[in-house]
Formats: C-alpha cells, structure tokens, sequence
C-alpha cells in the first residue's frame, strides 16, 4: 500500500521520459469497485459491484496493470488508521482472487485540505483531482500515461486522469450518475459500471494493436 505525499509533480513527470512502457487501468475504489459506504472500513460492509471482479481479470489477461487510486481522508480525520485501510484492500484483494482478478497496488490519499488536525490536514498534491497519486504509481512502474486510463465516478477522477495524462472514463455507479448530469457534453466517455468501461478499454487496446 503506497500513501501519497507532497510529491513534486513536474519532476516526475520529466523523470518517465524515455522509460515508460506499461498500459495500465487505474480504478477508483468506492462507487467505482465496491458500492458507496460513507467512510467504508468495515471488512462486513465491502459489497464487490457486480461484475467487477471479472473487468478486472479481463484486464489482466490483457496485460494491463489494474491499480486502485483512492482518496481517504477518514484517515486525516482521525475516523480510522492506514493500518485499516490496508486491512480493508486485504478483504478486497482476497474477494477478487476468488474470481482470478489481481490489484497491482493501491495508492492512498490520508489528506484533507480543511479538516483533519496535524500533517494530515494539508493541500497535498496527492488528492484526487490532482495527479500524485497517479504520478507516483507511473513513476514506480514505469506505466505509460498516454496508453493508460483512469476509470471512477467522480469529478475528482476524471479531473486526476486529465491532469496525469491518462484517459478518463466516468461510470455511472456509486456517485457517477450525479457527476455525469454536470459534465460537459463529450467530455468523457460514460459507462453504466467498470466492465462496461473495460469492454471499451480492451477495444481501444486491440484497435491500437492493429495498427501498431
């Protein structure tokens, strides 16, 4: 589990020149992989979106790294612990295994710019809309931005896949319904949930084969 932090963006940026080779699918985590729960951390209160597991298996069999970018500033707020974030993507990873599906990693954001008490209450560059967190990940695994993709249900994923490099993609699960009757026409592509997303996100990938 990597926690974001105070990362110098521009710097990272620069540093995946020349180097960066691998697709991958960056996921959201609540209301994108598992149904909304306000500040989830309860193992017993995880309930997997249908038809998650296999999008996920079905990328992996593709090749793309799947990696989980989530804003938690339950943490900042002192309403649980990284340690119980870390227990809680344990559960998540365990129930995908079941179906085949594999997370590469998580990245985490404990911040919040307003609330919160200690270095935790910050205006981190790791917070979703912007781009650390997704930043950092590429950096660590050598992911090529503009042959990646960003997949959430929030204005605040698809703003952090924007900025990264990525393509964005909205589902209309958890918050995404909301979030797409206050986009733009044609800003991004929406899907009703992750597997949806991931039928196009493995067309794109064998359209570009073709013509590689």
């Amino acid at each position: 589990m990597k926690t974001g932090s105070k990362a110098r963006v521009d710097s990272q940026t620069v540093s995946l020149a020349g180097r960066a080779h691998r697709r991958a699918v960056f996921l959201d985590r609540d209301g994108t992989l598992n149904e909304e729960r306000n500040y989830l951390i309860q193992e017993e209160d995880l309930e997997i979106i249908p038809g998650v597991p296999e999008a996920i298996r079905r990328l992996n069999d593709a090749g793309f790294l799947v990696i989980v970018v989530t804003n938690q500033s339950g943490v900042a707020r002192g309403y649980f612990g990284l340690p119980d974030v870390e227990k809680l993507h344990a559960a998540l990873c365990r129930k995908l295994a079941d179906a085949g599906a594999r997370i590469h990693g998580f990245y985490i954001c404990p911040h919040h710019p307003t609330e919160g008490v200690g270095e935790l209450r910050t205006n981190c560059d790791c917070r979703k809309g912007k781009p650390g967190l997704l930043l950092r990940a590429a950096e660590e695994h050598g992911i090529e931005m503009g042959a990646s993709f960003m997949i959430g249900d929030k204005p605040s994923d698809i703003e952090a896949g924007e900025a990264a490099g990525c393509t964005s993609l909205l589902v209309k699960t958890g918050y995404g319904k909301e979030t797409a009757e206050g986009l733009p026409p044609g800003r991004v592509k929406i899907f009703p949930n992750l597997s949806k997303a991931a039928d196009f996100v493995l067309s794109e990938a064998a359209q570009g084969a073709k013509h590689a």
